[in-house]
C-alpha cells in the first residue's frame, strides 16, 4: 500500500511539473527557413529587462542552456556596455566585433499577479443546533481564511540570424507561478526547443 501511495505521489508531482511549464500562445517560423544551424557558432543571449540583475542572471542562465545544446552562447551584457544597450545604432558594432552569428532574445511582455481568497471556515461539533452551539459558541474553533497569490508571466522569445539580419522563429508563452529564475529559463528554453522540433526547425 505504501509503495502504491509513493508511486501515485510521484505521478502527481510529475504531472504538476508538466502543468507548471510554459504554455505557448502563438508560434511562428520564417516560411523560407527549413533548419536552424547554429552549432559551433556564437549566439548571444539577450534578455530585455530594465532590472540589470535580472538581465544578467537570466542571460547567464540562457547561455548555459545554449551551451548544453552545442551552441557557443554568450551573454549580451558581457559584450555590450549597458549605456549603449538600448540603441540599435550603438549596440550593433559590439555584436559585430564579437562575431555573433545569431541572437536568442527574451522580452517580458506582461506580468499579472492575481490574488484569490479562501473564505473563513468555522469548525465545531456544536454547530448542529443553536442552543447546542450557544454554550460553546465563545470557544468554538475559528480557522481564518487564507489568501493565495498567483503570478502569470508572458514572454516573447525570438531567434534572429545576424548574418542575414532576419527573424527565424518567434513565440509567445505564458508561465504560471515560476519557482526560480533558473528553472523558469531552463523550462522556457526546453519548451521552445520542443516547439521548434514540432516545426522540424531543429533536430
Amino acid at each position: 500500500m505504501r509503495r502504491t501511495l509513493v508511486a501515485l505521489l510521484a505521478v502527481v508531482l510529475c504531472a504538476a511539473t508538466v502543468l507548471a511549464g510554459p504554455k505557448f500562445l502563438a508560434v511562428w517560423k520564417a516560411p523560407d527557413v527549413a533548419r536552424l544551424n547554429f552549432a559551433g557558432k556564437k549566439v548571444a543571449a539577450l534578455v530585455m529587462a530594465e532590472d540589470q540583475s535580472l538581465e544578467m542572471s537570466a542571460e547567464e542562465s540562457l547561455v548555459r542552456q545554449l551551451n548544453a545544446r552545442g551552441v557557443n552562447g554568450i551573454a549580451t551584457y558581457r559584450i555590450v556596455p549597458r549605456e549603449e544597450l538600448h540603441s540599435a545604432e550603438k549596440a550593433k558594432p559590439w555584436f559585430e566585433r564579437a562575431g555573433v552569428a545569431g541572437v536568442v532574445a527574451f522580452r517580458l511582455v506582461n506580468r499579472d499577479v492575481e490574488k484569490s481568497y479562501t473564505p473563513a471556515v468555522w469548525s465545531s461539533s456544536y454547530y448542529q443546533t443553536f442552543w447546542g452551539y450557544y454554550s460553546y459558541g465563545w470557544s468554538g474553533l475559528y480557522i481564518p481564511g487564507s489568501s493565495h497569490e498567483s503570478t502569470t508571466i508572458v514572454v516573447e522569445t525570438l531567434v534572429f540570424s545576424l548574418t542575414d539580419d532576419k527573424l527565424l522563429w518567434a513565440a509567445t508563452s505564458e508561465t504560471k507561478d515560476p519557482k526560480t529564475l533558473q528553472t523558469f529559463v531552463a523550462d522556457l528554453v526546453e519548451a521552445s526547443v520542443n516547439e521548434m522540433k514540432k516545426m522540424k526547425l531543429v533536430g
